[in-house]
């Protein structure tokens, strides 16, 4: 083990660190109307570690500190989607944040949570795997509540105690796969666990499952995330229901690599995709409130972010599928996200009525954001799904990829809910009709994001198309 090489192998997220200790003690000692340093200061880790983590993604696969933490195209990948999203997040609650009593403090926790999910994508180690997972939840917590409003003291509570619960399950599940395997090694659990009974290290994977489907908001943990997305302040909602996704998700792929063929753990992930998609598009029919909508919207997708990691390691296209939806995805929610922070008295979808007479490249950014959502060329998502979905067919779910077909179909009603209001022509009874002042700097993430979503549909597009 070289110590040095190890830590310059993890310089992303090294800079991720110094850019949260620097920002905490930048604001103890500014003055409230200097707090915009420690943005400046945020902005400039999260450009850092993003740059460096787009550099490595050219260099070869390797691990560090003894194969404890892998560094390959999946850790790559998710380091540049965290820190691009956690960048986005920050400029989309300028607005919001500026001049708050907090606002030093809340740019350290989503440093500090964007870490902890860069730490689920690369860890190769169960006890790294805790470490990840307790790192992206703690901050979380105070990111969601931070605002000291009653709906987010209420979102803030129902998060720690689904994240209590369902951590205490993973570090259960751990303790058992340890106990059957001999090794909290990825590499060592296949070959110990080969050996151990089904039912030992169904129990321990069901654990584990458990605490990384609270991160990444999928049934049975997603209760949390509606509440948050409509409790928290926009920046924390749109953080909390698009960071820690990624690094759940990509932890449960490298994980499920890693299982042994003498549990059925593809049905069980293939049932939790399918359950999760159609709760979260089923409920999301109902809302009204263009936060919450968004808040079970992201239920929804996590279902059919779960459809690779139903055939990890059997199929070759799951890991480039998984990574393609993450970037779309989150691409996608934060732009929408952001059109809410824009116009934050806006609570209903009705109230979005003549947004495209007032605001023309606001609701362009909205089409943008919510067909991506449902899948529609050239989008990431559109491309994201397009691979999901071969990814479970070639891997023998093809009632899955059925299931996840009429799903997508059906959940173009609630977001065409959204999206007609802002074409029609405000009417006197809308809420805040004819007056569409906005935010900037939730409209300046928005077209950004905006354009990334169009930036991964048809850069990854291109690739995809000369190969078929």
């Amino acid at each position: 083990m070289n110590p040095g090489a190890d830590a310059l192998a993890l310089l992303p997220e090294i800079l991720m660190l110094a850019g949260a200790i620097a920002a905490l003690l930048a604001g103890s000692f500014l003055a409230k109307e200097q707090q915009w340093i420690s943005r400046i200061i945020a902005l400039g880790a999260l450009a850092a570690s993003a740059t460096v983590a787009a550099a490595a993604l050219a260099g070869a696969a390797t691990s560090a500190y003894s194969g404890s933490y892998e560094i390959d195209a999946g850790t790559g990948a998710g380091r540049l989607v965290v820190a691009i999203s956690a960048l986005l997040v920050i400029v989309l609650g300028t607005d919001e944040l500026r001049g708050t009593e907090r606002e030093s403090e809340t740019y350290t926790l989503v440093l500090l949570a964007s870490l902890g999910a860069t730490v689920l994508t690369g860890a190769a180690d169960l006890l790294v795997l805790i470490a990840g997972f307790l790192l992206a939840s703690i901050p979380l917590y105070a990111l969601i509540g931070i605002g000291r409003s009653k709906s987010g003291a209420e979102a803030a509570l129902k998060t720690y105690l689904q994240g209590a619960f369902f951590g205490i399950l993973l570090m259960f599940g751990v303790a058992v796969l340890y106990a059957a395997a001999g090794t909290t090694s990825y590499s060592g659990l296949r070959l110990g666990l080969e050996h151990a009974t089904g039912a030992i290290t169904g129990v321990g994977l069901v654990g584990v499952l458990a605490g990384l489907m609270f991160k990444a908001g999928a049934v049975p943990a997603h209760f949390w995330v509606p509440d948050a997305a409509e409790g928290a302040g926009i920046a924390a909602a749109a953080f909390a229901t698009t960071v820690p996704k990624i690094g759940g998700i990509l932890a449960a792929y490298r994980l499920l690599g890693e299982m042994p063929d003498t549990v059925a753990w593809p049905l069980l992930v293939a049932l939790l995709a399918a359950v999760t998609m159609t709760l979260g598009n089923l409920a999301a029919f109902a809302q009204t409130n263009p936060r919450r909508l968004l808040g079970w919207s992201t239920v929804s997708q996590a279902g059919y972010l779960l459809m690779p990691l139903a055939v990890a390691g059997a199929v070759p296209l799951a890991l480039p599928s998984v990574l393609v939806y993450l970037a779309g995805y989150a691409a996608s929610n934060l732009t929408a996200f952001a059109i809410v922070g824009a116009h934050p008295d806006r609570k209903e979808l009705r109230g979005y009525e003549g947004l495209s007479t007032a605001q023309p490249w606001h609701a362009v950014a909205l089409v943008v954001a919510l067909l991506s959502l449902v899948g529609t060329p050239p989008t990431g998502v559109f491309l994201g799904k397009l691979a999901v979905f071969t990814a479970a067919w070639d891997g023998g779910f093809w009632w899955l990829t059925a299931l996840a077909a009429l799903n997508t179909v059906a959940s173009l009603f609630y977001y065409l809910r959204w999206l007609a209001p802002a074409f029609h022509a405000a009417s006197p009874e809308s809420p805040g009709a004819g007056d569409f002042s906005h935010r900037a700097w939730p409209a300046r993430a928005a077209i950004t994001a905006a354009c990334l979503t169009l930036a991964v549909g048809i850069g990854a597009g291109l690739p995809w198309a000369s190969l078929a």
